[in-house]
């Protein structure tokens, strides 16, 4: 009884190792998948493209110089500048870089054309164009800056007109993907004498492109966290309002 014992408590011994000789490429392999999920949990989503900020500026004009002192390019005579699906065109556009390698551009207009700009909206087939004396890129921050006689439009497609602002000043934000418009007395003209934004926007619940006349922006009573005031807002207050609005 003594010595059966110790052989069999042996012989138990030596076919739990076999067996786990036996299991030990697939306790590997299950480690190794367990090891490797955390892993693929946390891997970087490859984008179908990078941002417009990020594709070089290609420029075409009837003239460039280039000042080293200011360290800024200068072209002129119907300037037509891309940077991915952004276009600029202007009568004038001034070209600069700073040491990280950011890239701004300014197109004026020297005429009675207007300067021109347009982006493509990510993930739609959408496009945010507008016109103003002076256009404003910052390729650091991906804004759009239109000055002077404003206009933004989103369109559908290339041709249908869904929304459109007129403003003084109008910021278009490329990377949040929205835009803000204030007033300002260049835009001012019959039945709107204080230069107040203005707007015609599409409904959202159809595709269906809206007619009819730009109609004023009136819920001016709250804006950034302001308290709402029942009363509708002087001449004098308007001039410094400022709507926002997500196309």
């Amino acid at each position: 009884m003594s010595e059966s014992f110790p052989r069999f408590y042996v012989g138990c011994l030596r076919r739990l190792h076999a067996f786990r000789v036996r299991r030990a490429p697939l306790v590997v392999q299950l480690a190794a998948l367990l090891a490797a999920l955390p892993l693929a949990a946390f891997a970087p989503v490859a984008h179908a493209e990078r941002a417009d900020k990020d594709k070089p500026l290609n420029i075409e004009a009837d003239n460039m110089t280039y000042d080293d002192l200011k360290q800024v390019n200068i072209f002129t005579g119907h300037v037509v500048a891309t940077k991915g699906t952004i276009l600029i065109r202007a009568d004038r556009v001034e070209v600069t870089q700073d040491p990280q390698g950011y890239q701004f551009a300014t197109g004026t207009s020297t005429g009675k054309n207007l300067a021109y700009f347009r982006q493509k909206r990510d993930g739609v087939d959408e496009y945010i164009e507008g016109n103003a004396e002076r256009i404003d890129y910052d390729g650091k921050q991906d804004l759009t800056t239109l000055t002077t006689r404003a206009t933004v439009r989103r369109l559908q497609g290339l041709s249908t007109v869904m929304d459109e602002v007129h403003g003084s000043v109008i910021t278009y934000d490329g990377q949040k993907d929205f835009y803000t418009a204030k007033a300002g007395p260049d835009v001012a003209g019959p039945g709107n004498p204080t230069g107040r934004v203005r707007a015609m926007l599409a409904p959202r619940n159809t595709g269906a492109q809206t007619t009819g006349a730009p109609v004023t922006l009136q819920p001016s009573t709250r804006f950034q966290g302001q308290n709402a005031n029942p009363t509708a807002p002087s001449s004098t207050e308007s001039q410094g309002q400022q709507g926002t609005m997500k196309p």
